[in-house]
């Protein structure tokens, strides 16, 4: 009999329908409840953590970048000034893949690989969030090119940023300096938190020694930004605090005036206050122009200043050493006086040479018939030589470096500007320590009319000149006069001591009219005026040697070959109000360099106050533009400028020129 089976089993369906019901229910739930579990994790246990992380993403610190202060010469024209600029910036934060984003970025910015280099050595150090700038001074075809293709740079913001401008070109280069990016070297060594923000730092000059002041405190904004880093809304500010405004003691008038005495030569002209050390005027000539350096200075321009055979980048007044020639004889001389070697009544034959006991070599006197018979006055007003060499042979090294260095030669004159050189006044331990071998009394004769290994920089000779105006009274030299903002700043005070001097105080005043006379009849006579009296003194310091027995031809001499003129001076001689140095290389003699100072002399005593030299409205020179401003528009905010033309109101150090050391001394 054949068994019959049902079709369907209806409670067998239903019991694996059950089991289905079950089993998919049981999933569910395991997963619901390993999602609550993380919910609790999230929302309870690490709700404080998360909640900040969110935030964080959300709601940006952006650092604000305070405004730099501005430096203002002694009479409140505006030297150093800030431009908007704009610039493209980035952050880590906002940006995955950076270096791919600065590879799509070139040929659009125009980037160089030195924008690269700066902008890789920031965006490393800087904080996550922190906008790093890519190029500085994008142009009007940069940020056109730019915006048509934003949509595919996001993160990538174009952001207006103030940088310097030095509205006078060349003109204070060697004084105020300049500012440049924030290199490899510096990231090490300034505080990230207080340069937040800030692409750029004082490299040189004024803008470096007081970098501190000028800086000025961060500020910085929260903001509620999108996935891109496009700022939403702004959601609380603090303000940035700018920098201290700098007055400097540099006059305008006086600066314009010794640059044009220097223009077209190499050389350095210093003029300072002889009763406060306030400098008046600094110049370095050949200058340069300081804009090129602010946002970057390219391969071309930086090589060639730096290749330059006259050197524009060397700051002659304060790194220039110079063999002093006879502009040292007035402190020398006093020199003899203090340790009792010679008085004012002291003479000696001058036959036009000097030799050591003993020995045949003739130190000659620049005059090769000599003077005849010369004390201490005659031989500042004509120069002598020979008096010099007989007075160093008694006084000895030792005590003639022991008396110079009072006067600051071989010593930094502690000036407000970074790299100043010492010179050198030469002694006995310093020949072996660097040279190895034995000081030789032919270096003693030749030391004692600056030449030799003897060598001062121009600032030295100002400043020994106006402590020989002061009667022994020391000052330091500066060029900062006063400062106002939100740092406080100490002054330097000067004077700052005084000269050992076992003379008598008329010994000071002998001197002071045996430089009047070096210029009313001697050797610096080609600058005598009626209207005030001034006490000076030439020097000459030979560049090529000649040899024992020849005969200086200046005929046979390359143009770089020639003799330096130097001409140290003070007026009015009776009450000084501004003591000179003037350094004239290849300038032949000090009578040129001389003729130099004069004019000088001329504004600020007679000129400045009657006829002072401003400069003219809405000048400006150099060479910076910008997408936004063009050069004579000023951002709004600039503040007023009494007396100035303000439209508003107005490291590569290269080494100075070979100098040779000879015994000899032509045309005073």
């Amino acid at each position: 009999m054949k068994q019959h089976f049902p079709l369907k089993n209806a409670q067998q369906e239903k019991r694996i329908y059950r089991n289905r019901i079950f089993i998919s229910a049981g999933i569910v739930a395991f997963f619901l409840l390993l999602l609550i579990v993380r919910y609790a994790y999230l929302q309870i246990s690490h709700y404080d953590e998360f909640s900040t992380a969110s935030d964080q993403n959300r709601i940006r610190l952006q650092p604000l970048a305070p405004a730099r202060g501005y430096i203002y010469d002694r009479n409140g024209i505006l030297l150093a000034d800030n431009y908007p600029v704009f610039s493209a910036t980035m952050s880590r934060a906002d940006v995955d893949d950076i270096d791919g984003t600065v590879q799509r970025l070139i040929p659009i910015l125009g980037l160089t690989q030195e924008d690269i280099d700066r902008f890789s050595s920031r965006i490393k150090t800087s904080k996550k969030t922190e906008r790093v700038s890519l190029k500085l001074n994008l142009t009007e075809t940069d940020i056109a090119k730019f915006s048509e293709v934003k949509f595919q740079f996001p993160g990538v913001n174009i952001e207006t940023q103030m940088t310097r401008y030095y509205p006078h070109g060349d003109l204070f280069a060697h004084v105020i300096g300049y500012v440049g990016r924030i290199n490899d070297k510096e990231l090490k060594s300034i505080d990230k938190d207080l340069y937040a923000g800030t692409n750029l730092i004082g490299k040189i000059g004024a803008e470096k020694s007081y970098e501190e002041l000028l800086h000025g405190v961060p500020g910085n904004e929260s903001v509620e930004a999108d996935a891109h880093g496009n700022v939403l809304r702004n959601l609380g500010r603090k303000d940035p605090i700018r920098g201290n405004d700098l007055y400097l003691s540099i006059d305008y008038g006086l600066q314009v005036v010794a640059t044009e005495q220097l223009a077209g030569r190499r050389g350095a002209i210093v003029a300072l206050n002889p009763k406060t050390g306030e400098i008046l005027a600094l110049v370095s000539s050949p200058s340069f122009n300081p804009n090129l350096f602010v946002t970057g200075i390219s391969t071309t321009d930086y090589s060639a200043l730096r290749d330059n055979l006259d050197q524009p980048l060397y700051n002659r007044a304060v790194q220039g050493a110079y063999p002093p020639g006879s502009t040292i004889k007035p402190m020398f001389g006093l020199g003899g006086i203090h340790y009792g070697y010679v008085d004012w009544n002291t003479a000696i034959s001058d036959p036009g040479y000097f030799t050591l006991p003993g020995d045949s070599h003739r130190f000659r006197d620049h005059k090769k018939a000599g003077h005849g018979v010369v004390n201490m006055h005659k031989a500042q007003n004509v120069s002598c030589d020979t008096y010099f060499y007989v007075l160093s042979y008694r006084m000895g090294i030792d005590k003639m470096n022991t008396w110079m260095r009072q006067f600051g030669f071989g010593e930094k004159t502690g000036v407000d500007l970074p790299s100043e050189s010492t010179g050198l006044y030469p002694n006995p331990e310093w020949k072996m320590r660097t040279r190895k071998s034995k000081w030789l009394k032919g270096e003693t004769i030749s030391v004692s009319i600056g030449q030799g290994a003897f060598t001062a920089t121009p600032l030295q000779l100002a400043m020994a000149t106006a402590i020989t105006a002061n009667q022994g009274s020391h000052i330091t030299p500066h060029v900062l006069r006063e400062s106002h903002g939100a740092k406080p700043y100490t002054p330097i005070n000067a004077p700052n001591g005084k000269i050992q001097f076992n003379g008598q105080p008329e010994d000071w005043i002998k001197m002071r009219d045996a430089m009047v006379d070096v210029v009313d009849t001697g050797t610096g006579r080609g600058i005598r005026t009626p209207m005030y009296k001034i006490a000076g003194k030439t020097g000459t310091a030979q560049v090529k040697s000649i040899a024992q027995g020849k005969k200086y031809n200046e005929s046979l001499l390359t143009e770089r070959q020639l003799d330096h003129g130097l001409f140290v001076g003070f007026a009015p001689a009776e009450n000084p109000e501004i003591a000179i140095a003037v350094v004239w290389e290849n300038g032949k003699h000090g009578g040129s360099a001389a003729q130099l100072a004069r004019p000088i002399f001329d504004y600020w005593l007679l000129k400045r106050e009657k006829n002072p030299i401003r400069p003219a409205a809405h000048q400006i020179s150099g060479g910076l533009m910008t997408a936004g401003i063009k050069p004579g528009e000023l951002p709004s905010g600039t503040p007023p400028v009494t007396g100035a033309a303000h439209p508003n109101q107005p490291q590569a150090t290269t080494q100075a020129p070979a100098l040779t050391s000879p015994q000899q001394v032509q045309g005073e």
